[in-house]
């Protein structure tokens, strides 16, 4: 394979003068690398796209919007906004659904472009998670589609209503504003001076506790990232032109890319939105995932790269329609939020004519990618999550917080411009996750000769479903709430088309009965149904402990009675050799 091609591609593009040239700043308080060449802010990201006014930016259903309505639009928000009061460093929400309207877009590039913090709501939530996100939060305004706006309306938990704007909402109720009402004028965008390590957006990510944190991206940090995915790309084509002595087309072609993931999180809107703009190409967006409708986009709308979680790749390949359906305009068909089994790697390089497989690992509190791999060095290392970005520093510590020498596992540790400032309103939260500016992933490692990460298993007590972050102490917890509950254990279990799925051993008090229905039932009235066990053990003798009283999980595990889909178990631990677990929450 051509490594030595890519570290020689890699040094050349960071180096002095290069694209992607790496200089160190003092980032809040620590000394950070950085990219000298970045943008001073997502202001002025956005602006730099006015010049493909003519091209079709937004696609969803019959509906397309270019590049120049789209700027128009976004004026329009940020004028209507500030004309309300709302000034830099507020907050403005976005609750709509999680396959994705282009509005949400819209008002994503407004509230940034003038310096105004956009609080991205989980369209899973319910009206209690709703709730306390805008507890948290405190936006002024916020912006809701239907569904959304009916768990936030007369919700008695909401201790401040902020003002609403209604987004594709029939019958608005009294006292809404329609969103036709806020994209109506013409106005200007404010002219405003952006602090590059202000909030641009707050995230929530769900925490060991179950509750969740909003993780502050700032501006530099959301840019840093798209330099990061920039770069990856770069130094994979120069890699590979060297090696093979391929030139690259004069005029690269405009992507067209399908996004089929949340844009509340990382994936869809720092990395799939974010890059396609950036070149000024078109992003369709998808009522909701359907693989054979997915494929008829492709073929209509000549995508060009689709992403999401590993499934939606393997549910596109095995579906009916694929044989028959013209995929030759995709270049790129990418896995995230889960493991990409190595069998699919191969399945999207074998079946996909046109495409190769390309994979990132990241989280939240990184504004994006930490790793990428694509192409041929993807095919030969499947099991890796690639070599870390060109802005982070890596390493890996042991639970002393000593680094562990090459080759040797221990929790991934990273530092560099995109990690996140902090949780707002967790000040004790953020000092236990980034130390002198070290971001601790919570997640076991290992780095070979080349910089390649090997992700082996997780510190966190979580369960990584279809790319959706389920941490079993909040499950755990509204388990109890159930009165014939004695004790019970939810940790996940291995899933072919999520990767993992929510399961719960559960011990009853004497006496008592309990069906599986009427527990996730109970489980469903106070949670996101995505939370839900789908695999239920009823013990009847109590879970093994340690000598501190806590329950041996492991153990637990190890009396059930798996078969079939858990033949997989037990997972692997730290000292043995496993697939990495690419996420990107």
């Amino acid at each position: 394979m051509h490594y030595q091609q890519l570290q020689k591609a890699r040094e050349q593009l960071t180096g002095p003068g290069g694209d992607f040239e790496i200089i160190e700043a003092d980032i809040l308080g620590n000394r950070i690398r950085t990219f000298r060449n970045a943008p001073g802010s997502i202001r002025d990201f956005w602006l730099s796209t006015a010049p493909f006014a003519g091209r079709t930016y937004l696609v969803y259903e019959d509906e397309r919007i270019s590049y120049g309505e789209a700027h128009r639009q976004v004026n329009a928000i940020a004028a209507w906004l500030f004309a309300r009061g709302v000034r830099p460093g507020d907050r403005v929400a976005i609750a709509m659904r999680k396959r994705n309207y282009p509005e949400w877009m819209l008002i994503y590039w407004a509230c940034t472009s003038c310096g105004v913090t956009v609080v991205g709501m989980n369209a899973w939530w319910t009206a209690e998670e709703m709730a306390y996100g805008l507890n948290d939060a405190r936006p002024k305004f916020l912006f809701a589609d239907e569904e959304r706006l009916a768990r936030v309306i007369d919700n008695p938990a909401i201790e401040e209503m902020p003002a609403i704007v209604g987004v594709r909402v029939p019958a608005l109720p009294a006292g809404v504003t329609d969103w036709g009402d806020v994209i109506s004028g013409e106005g200007a965008m404010p002219e405003v001076d952006i602090d590059p390590d202000s909030d641009a957006c707050i995230f929530y990510t769900s925490g060991t506790t179950g509750f969740p944190k909003g993780a502050q991206l700032t501006h530099r940090g959301c840019i840093a990232n798209l330099m990061n995915m920039q770069y990856a790309g770069a130094s994979t084509a120069l890699a590979m032109q060297w090696a093979t002595g391929e030139e690259p087309p004069a005029e690269p072609p405009v992507p067209v890319s399908l996004l089929t993931t949340p844009l509340f999180h990382v994936t869809a809107n720092n990395c799939g939105a974010y890059l396609t703009t950036a070149a000024g190409g078109t992003i369709v967006l998808m009522y909701r995932w359907d693989a054979g409708k997915a494929l008829a986009l492709i073929e209509r709308e000549k995508i060009s790269s689709i992403g999401g979680v590993p499934v939606m790749g393997r549910e596109l390949i095995n579906h009916p329609d694929f044989a028959t359906t013209d995929t030759s305009s995709l270049l790129a068909v990418s896995g995230g939020g889960a493991q990409v089994p190595p069998d699919l790697v191969q399945k999207i390089e074998d079946e996909v004519v046109t495409a190769r497989p390309t994979t990132g690992y990241g989280m939240t509190e990184t504004c994006g990618i930490i790793t990428s791999l694509s192409g041929d060095f993807f095919v030969d290392r499947p099991d890796s999550a690639g070599p870390a970005m060109p802005n982070f520093e890596v390493k890996c510590v042991d639970d002393e917080g000593n680094t562990v020498p090459q080759g040797e596992l221990g929790e991934l540790c990273v530092r560099g411009s995109s990690v996140i400032k902090g949780y707002i309103n967790r000040p004790g939260a953020t000092a236990e996750t980034i130390t002198d500016g070290w971001l601790h992933t919570g997640d076991v490692a290992r780095l070979d000769e080349h910089g390649f990460i090997y992700i082996v298993d997780r510190k966190k007590d979580m369960v990584l479903r279809g790319g959706e972050n389920v941490y079993c102490a909040e499950v755990e917890a509204t388990i109890y709430h159930h009165p014939a509950i004695a004790e019970c254990c939810v940790f996940g279990v291995p899933d072919d088309r999520l990767g993992e799925e929510v399961a719960a051993a559960i011990v009853l008090k004497p006496g008592e009965t309990l069906g599986e229905d009427t527990l996730r039932a109970h489980c469903a009235q106070q949670m996101s149904k995505h939370k839900v066990p789908r695999h239920v053990w009823f013990l009847d003798e109590p879970f093994p402990r340690n000598a501190s009283g806590k329950f041996l999980k492991r153990d637990i595990r190890g009396r059930l009675p798996m078969t079939g889909w858990a033949r997989k178990w037990p997972p692997p631990s730290f000292s043995s050799p496993a697939r990495p677990l690419a996420k990107t929450p």
